[in-house]
């Protein structure tokens, strides 16, 4: 895709990355998010199956794939959550590798393509990406957003993915959210201009 940067957006559960892209696509990017394509992928029918097969067809009652029941199955053990990765992660790169083919005919050209990947130093994924992004915010403040969508057991599950710090330490750019949406669009919207002019 000449002249349009391909970027990988992270950080942690709770951290603002939804936001982000969302800030991202006002900006004039393209956004894609690998939690929507793992959603279209529990939809699949031989996806479904193998989950079925694996844990039982408690977590997918009448025949639709409960997500919350998969990613208390997937967290019990390590050997689980590993199973459930080779079953996603190839079709989620695939999906990702056609949507980027598919931006490579938009005109006029996008500012950038980004797409959203909670696990992307974990996966591996960062080498098909041009830059990264890591979205990162103070621990009480992803404990509280992460409590008021649901998500508990934070401790849990930040322990299956790098630290905060890390990711940070990864990244191409690091973008703080601690303070408002329009505070987070204006360091992203710097980020895509030091892409742009690079």
């Amino acid at each position: 895709m000449p002249g349009v940067p391909f970027v990988g957006l992270t950080g942690g559960l709770g951290a603002g990355k939804s936001t982000a892209l969302e800030a991202l696509g006002r900006l004039g990017a393209v956004t894609l998010s690998t939690d929507d394509v793992v959603h279209e992928l529990y939809e699949h029918e031989e996806v479904r199956d193998a989950i079925v097969a694996r844990w039982g067809a408690a977590v997918a009652p009448r025949g639709v794939i409960d997500r919350s029941k998969v990613a208390a199955r997937a967290f019990a053990a390590p050997g689980e959550w590993a199973w459930l990765e080779g079953e996603l992660w190839p079709r989620v790169r695939a999906r990702v590798a056609s949507w980027r083919a598919e931006v490579s005919e938009h005109e006029p050209p996008p500012v950038a393509a980004v797409v959203e990947t909670p696990l992307l130093f974990e996966s591996g994924m960062q080498e098909i990406y041009d830059a990264t992004i890591a979205v990162i915010a103070p621990e009480a403040v992803r404990a509280e957003r992460a409590a008021a969508r649901g998500h508990a057991a934070l401790a849990e599950r930040d322990a299956r993915q790098l630290s905060q710090a890390e990711k940070a330490r990864r990244a191409t750019f690091t973008v703080d959210n601690v303070g408002t949406v329009e505070e987070l669009e204006r360091q992203l919207s710097a980020v895509l201009g030091r892409l742009s002019a690079s």
